[in-house]
């Protein structure tokens, strides 16, 4: 199935971490349309090995401070870590609840309320454990011309999205401080999911 890759805006963004950029990303598969932006500090050139998060959306911790999951803590080390280089890119998918999506997730707390884990409750909604594919990710990161990065992430399968684009990989741990409460949620990403966690 074609997939075409349109940016569609791009604008200024200050932050309490610094200045960055935002592209406004717009990805059509199909009868698919799917939505991504990038943060970007700094000037990306093809021979550099910039910093790189690929962040989905998670309305709950990003906006809400949720502590069930890491999610924002992840995301503000990403944002301070480029900005103590002065260089580097976060692509923010719209893929809230790893893309089930904001009612489901909700739905899915709602079932871990009961004594479920993360990949049960969705199994139980009769979900994907992930409906993610990070192609929209790659195919930004190509945009931006980037032949290498230093990715920040535990996610094996974001590496593998890199890779098969011919996008060579560096790991950088994205492990936090996440507290107490999101400890069950990152046992089950370990464990469950393979994420490559070490501090548990």
């Amino acid at each position: 199935m074609s997939s075409s890759l349109q940016m569609a805006a791009e604008a200024r963004l200050p932050s309490r971490f610094g200045e960055f950029r935002i592209f406004a990303f717009e990805q059509r598969t199909g009868q698919q349309l799917d939505e991504a932006v990038a943060l970007v500090m700094g000037e990306l050139r093809p021979d550099d090995c910039p910093l790189y998060r690929i962040h989905s959306q998670c309305l709950t911790g990003d906006v809400f401070h949720s502590l069930r999951c890491d999610c924002r803590a992840q995301l503000e080390q990403a944002m301070e870590q480029i900005a103590g280089e002065g260089k580097g890119l976060i692509v923010y998918e719209m893929k809230e609840g790893r893309g089930i999506g904001i009612v489901n997730k909700v739905r899915a707390y709602a079932l871990q309320d009961g004594g479920a884990d993360t990949v049960e409750a969705n199994l139980q909604l009769g979900l994907d454990v992930d409906l993610r594919d990070y192609r929209l990710p790659a195919a930004i990161a190509q945009w931006f011309g980037l032949k290498q990065v230093r990715l920040m992430s535990n996610n094996p399968e974001k590496i593998a999205a890199l890779e098969a684009v011919g996008i060579h990989v560096k790991r950088i741990s994205a492990e936090t401080d996440a507290g107490d409460q999101a400890g069950d949620y990152l046992r089950v990403k370990k464990e469950k999911l393979g994420h490559l966690i070490d501090g548990l």
